[in-house]
């Protein structure tokens, strides 16, 4: 049976069990992550949390296992808990998850939201820019990964957004996962570092040299690295294609 770490945080309430939360990184410096989004998710009458990322002013991206009945973005939040004048709220219209998504092997674990109004750019909220073939990571590559989930093992999410630094490692270290595919998907993490993710970042995105290169999607239980991560460049024609139709 495949070890998941199936990224979803609930802030009380579970919706899936397991995880990615950023632990052992830091606070990151309120609104300097302007890309950031918190996406509240309704699933069967249960909440659950999930993170995004701003790739237009009408569209967030995130893991197609954060799908749900009913999904709000928050962008521009720091403390998730603490309303600010930077907070811009807004309902998701439509949810575009990869149709080729496999819930069972969590491949193709990529979506995108298409969001009622169009976000208001500023200082605190901005979309950032996305990978394609002309520009692939490679091992050794450091990213930096954000999110509002715990701290520390097995807490409920963090208030504010916490962020870690974290490298593209050799894809023969994510052997251990039945389903790791090199092709769509990024391994990320080395076996002696503290810092990863695990529960409430699930859907953040990778940013590598500025660039969101790859999306959180599944690791171990114990949240020993490395980690899955759906690698963007492989997707660019069906996401340009949606974001033209749209």
């Amino acid at each position: 049976m495949k070890l998941l770490l199936f990224l979803l945080l609930t802030f009380l309430q579970s919706h899936e069990t397991g995880a990615d939360k950023i632990l052992w990184g830091k606070e990151s410096k309120p609104h300097s992550r302007p890309y950031m989004a918190f996406l509240d998710i309704k699933h069967n009458n249960s909440w659950y949390n999930c993170g995004g990322f701003l790739i237009r002013r009408d569209f967030v991206m995130t893991a197609a296992h954060c799908a749900g009945d009913f999904i709000t973005v928050i962008l521009g939040a720091h403390n998730i808990k603490n309303r600010e004048k930077t907070w811009q709220t807004i309902n998701v219209k439509r949810q575009f998850p990869h149709p080729e998504y496999d819930d069972e092997k969590i491949l193709n674990d990529i979506m995108l939201l298409k969001l009622e109004n169009e976000a208001m750019l500023t200082a605190a909220v901005w979309p950032v820019p996305l990978g394609s073939r002309f520009d692939p990571v490679s091992p050794g590559q450091q990213c930096l990964v954000a999110g509002w989930g715990g701290t520390k093992p097995k807490p409920r999410g963090s208030d504010t957004l916490q962020e870690a630094e974290l490298k593209i490692t050799n894809p023969s270290n994510c052997k251990g996962f039945n389903d790791f595919d090199e092709r769509s998907q990024l391994c990320v993490g080395t076996p002696n570092s503290l810092k990863t993710t695990f529960s409430g970042d699930s859907g953040g995105p990778l940013v590598c040299s500025g660039v969101a290169q790859g999306i959180v999607s599944y690791g171990k239980w114990d949240a020993k690295l490395p980690s899955v991560f759906t690698r963007i460049a492989l997707y660019s024609s069906w996401i340009n294609q949606i974001l033209k139709a749209n």
